[in-house]
């Protein structure tokens, strides 16, 4: 939920918002009591989404602007209203094209200003109406992550969003500054794509172990979340929402799902194992269910475990630890269902023997997502910093552990950790 003065809502500012994930996080923010300002250079889309504005959300504010053009970018000021939050979004993709082409139609150009220039012009340009604790998300995607080719210069483009990201997080610790990188999303681009022969459908499936593409509102449950307050501990961080398609390895393809995903609104049963640490007790103890319990409950129920044996694990045994969680859970999940590690935060200090450690649990719960995503069970991990107030995580877990989050597997984030210099 947003945060209100005693005068007004919250405002978030969303590029790109015509279409595919903008339009979904678009709607889905109105939906929680945001006033939106809708920013799209596409006037017709723009057009639509305000067509299907939930009647009883605040009005939304349609703005046409072509981000390629840093003079409309200066222009948006002055139609803005304080923002608590600020969504980079827009982007396009060179399907087809080769690195080098592009320079005679001025394509590669275009290409480069609207994926790289045009968000840190819009941050720019919104300075004087970014509040102070403002988060800011830039949207990337996996290929910042790795080459696509025939793509132009979509991949270096993303890769230097990322980078962009970071540095703005340092440069800028006032702000909740983070970056989301979304898989294969079922959006009017990747249609576009798939029907231009660029994207074979059956072969990008092949490679996601949770066995479907995502749909937008999978990624627009995760813009909520980076767009809110709890997003706080992961200041500076990529957070990876791809079905776990970053991190297989492996040649032969996947199988596909073999369950339709659950409701977002599903009820959630988090069952907490092995949690020692006695400031994680009491955090899920007394844990907040606001982010659940506010919206309509359905039928269904997500299950979903927290276990915090690898946190108290001795040095060297981490491995060992995560492996008899993920047995346990697996006796007692089939299908449909999150498991959720706590594990210790990184160690410099660490003999140079037991170094590996970590690393071979990192691989593991890599592993084991690829292996168990067919059947939509699902893990992940927080490795909180030392110093991480765990009542602060409450959000980020209700979101990782439940079924707001179910294309995201395979990931370890590090609450409150100190990245690229940023502390929260």
């Amino acid at each position: 939920m947003p945060i209100e003065s005693a005068s007004r809502p919250a405002g978030v500012l969303i590029t790109g918002a015509g279409s595919g994930i903008g339009r979904s996080t678009a709607l889905r923010l109105a939906r929680n009591g945001w006033h939106v300002v809708a920013v799209d250079a596409d006037e017709a889309a723009l057009e639509r989404l305000s067509a299907a504005w939930p009647a009883d959300a605040i009005g939304p504010s349609m703005l046409v602007a072509d981000l390629t053009d840093a003079a409309q970018i200066e222009a948006l000021t002055r139609q803005l209203p304080p923002l608590e939050a600020l969504i980079n979004n827009a982007g396009m993709s060179g399907g087809g094209a080769e690195v080098l082409a592009g320079s005679s139609d001025d394509a590669a150009r275009r290409l480069i200003a609207l994926n790289l220039e045009a968000p840190a012009r819009v941050v720019d340009a919104c300075m004087p109406v970014l509040v102070p604790g403002a988060r800011i998300v830039n949207v990337v995607s996996g290929a910042g992550l790795r080459a696509i080719p025939w793509r132009g210069l979509y991949s270096a483009s993303k890769a230097g969003l990322i980078a962009q990201t970071r540095a703005l997080a340092l440069a800028h610790p006032e702000w909740t500054v983070c970056a989301l990188s979304p898989g294969f999303v079922r959006t009017e681009l990747v249609q576009r794509l798939i029907d231009e022969g660029h994207l074979d459908p059956a072969e990008a499936v092949a490679r996601i172990p949770l066995g479907r593409m995502a749909e937008p509102d999978d990624l627009a449950e995760a813009l909520c979340l980076l767009a809110s307050p709890g997003a706080r501990t992961l200041r500076g961080q990529l957070l990876v929402v791809d079905g776990g398609s970053s991190i297989y390895g492996g040649s032969q393809p996947l199988p596909s799902a073999q369950h339709p995903a659950l409701p977002f609104a599903s009820t959630l049963s988090l069952g907490c194992e092995a949690i020692a640490d006695a400031a994680w007790h009491a955090a899920l103890a007394n844990r907040d269910e606001h982010s659940v319990s506010d919206r309509a409950r359905a039928a269904s129920t997500y299950r979903a475990v927290v276990d915090g044996r690898a946190m108290q694990a001795a040095p060297g045994s981490v491995l060992q630890a995560v492996l008899a969680a993920a047995r346990d859970f697996r006796e007692r999940h089939a299908a449909q269902a999150s498991l959720t590690l706590l594990l210790p935060p990184d160690s410099p200090e660490l003999p140079w023997q037991q170094a590996g450690a970590a690393a071979a649990a990192g691989m593991a719960i890599a592993t084991l997502a690829v292996e168990w995503g067919a059947r939509g069970l699902r893990i992940n991990a927080l490795a909180p910093a030392a110093d991480c107030d765990p009542a602060e995580c409450m959000p980020l877990l209700d979101y990782l552990a439940g079924p707001r989050a179910q294309f995201l597997t395979g990931q370890i984030l590090r609450p409150g950790a100190n990245v690229a210099g940023v502390k929260p």
